[in-house]
């Protein structure tokens, strides 16, 4: 009997972080866990080019600051409308953030790469509209966006 891994909605990852260590750690453990990572980059014009390429972005994991003047929450409001899932990954998510439909929740720094990896699992369970089970303490979920 060979077991496999149930159909994955969430294989190709956009990481858009400021910060170079952690995208680098973040890369990594995304990689070693088996995903695709498409492109690792730092301002919204990259991510954005990245977006509406042929790449196929599954999730964008998004830092709140970025570098240029356009934030997480506007990458997180453009990806909604080209129907690409969001996680914030930020130390600070401002309050409206929460209620604003863009991102499915945010992933508090610091985190350990093993939380990075349950809250995109996390991510799977809600785009198949199942509850989600063991998040993460550092994870928070927010309101799912209307369809």
């Amino acid at each position: 009997m060979f077991f496999t891994k149930r159909d994955q909605r969430i294989a190709r990852i956009l990481i858009v972080e400021d910060e170079p260590l952690v995208a680098f750690d973040n890369e990594h453990a995304l990689q070693q866990a088996g995903y695709t990572v498409v492109a690792t980059v730092d301002r919204f014009s990259d991510a954005d080019a990245v977006l509406t390429s042929d790449e196929g972005v599954d999730l964008v994991i998004a830092d709140i600051r970025l570098r240029g003047v356009r934030s997480g929450i506007e990458l997180a409001r453009h990806a909604r409308e080209l129907g690409v899932a969001v996680l914030f990954a930020t130390a600070a998510c401002p309050d409206e953030a929460r209620d604003m439909g863009v991102a499915l929740g945010v992933l508090a720094k610091p985190f350990q790469p093993r939380d990075l990896i349950r809250a995109i699992g996390i991510c799977e369970q809600l785009l198949a509209g199942r509850k989600p089970s063991r998040i993460p303490p550092r994870l928070t979920l927010f309101p799912l966006p209307a369809a």
